[in-house]
């Protein structure tokens, strides 16, 4: 099963060898590995380059686009600069954040459930992050759902779902398309992944909005997305979270922005969301 693995970085020094040392580690090695070094002023190109001199799979891409850090649209057109240098020859193609520390086993893990279960779509663990001094669960999502920082694809998943949006939700709408197309997501929630970053510290600010639309952009309406936003700024405890969320929302409806997902897609988006509340009222 041949692992490929794409990896944007944007001045990641302080993290980058930890990330690729975990790599080079795993129990099951991948085959190729691109980390696209997106316009770094960082010393991130030349702690890249010394581990490309030593391992053959792996190989670095320099770009050049903007400093700032706008979530979705910068980190996928990095992975789409790695993804066009690959050859077809690949079963699984990864998207890996700079800032992660995986655990030895964590590819051989996701070969097993790949191997056992055709229908596997997407698989991965769970986020760590640092607090006093031990690892806790970074709980900004359910431990159902695969994060963007270290997700993994089954190659025929990758194409029904049509590759990666480059949009602000695309690690929440590819979840939700390979539903739509019957594959199956699995989370490992024995893989614990050390997050070195909390998501969000390196956000543009003003990127606070773009949450809010990222619903509008998936179809949720406004109710669905009323409580979402609702249910995040209560995970936060931010109100502000809550506000910005339906700012983002009505400036988006109000630009007419384009949305991600088809009309049949929306309407499987919303029925599958609905049902998940039920189903948590019901406990």
């Amino acid at each position: 099963m041949n692992f490929y693995i794409i990896i944007p970085a944007h001045n990641e020094e302080a993290t980058i060898a930890l990330t690729l040392e975990s790599l080079v580690q795993q129990t099951v090695l991948p085959k190729k590995v691109v980390v696209v070094n997106d316009n770094s002023t960082d010393n991130t190109k030349s702690i890249v380059e010394k581990y490309a001199k030593q391992y053959g799979w792996l190989n670095l891409i320099n770009i050049t686009t903007s400093d700032e850090h706008i979530p979705g649209s910068k980190v996928i057109n990095a992975f789409y600069k790695g993804y066009n240098s690959f050859d077809e020859h690949y079963d699984i193609i990864c998207k890996f954040d700079a800032d992660i520390i995986l655990p030895i086993h964590y590819l051989e893990k996701l070969k097993h459930l790949f191997e056992t279960d055709d229908m596997v779509g997407i698989a991965g663990g769970l986020a760590y992050i640092e607090k006093n001094d031990s690892w806790v669960y970074e709980n900004i999502a359910n431990k159902n759902h695969v994060r963007g920082p270290f997700k993994a694809y089954r190659k025929a998943c990758f194409k029904d779902i049509g590759g990666l949006r480059q949009s602000i939700g695309w690690d929440t709408v590819d979840t939700l398309l390979a539903k739509y197309n019957n594959w199956k997501v699995v989370v490992d929630q024995n893989l614990h992944v050390k997050h070195l970053k909390a998501t969000g510290l390196s956000y543009n600010k003003n990127s606070k909005y773009l949450q809010g639309q990222a619903l509008y952009k998936m179809r949720y309406g406004f109710i669905l997305s009323f409580i979402t936003a609702l249910k995040m700024a209560i995970k936060k405890r931010n109100f502000t979270v809550f506000t910005n969320y339906l700012k983002g929302y009505f400036k988006a409806k109000k630009s007419k922005i384009e949305y991600l997902v088809t009309i049949d897609e929306g309407k499987f988006i919303r029925n599958l969301r609905w049902n998940g509340i039920f189903k948590k009222l019901k406990l």
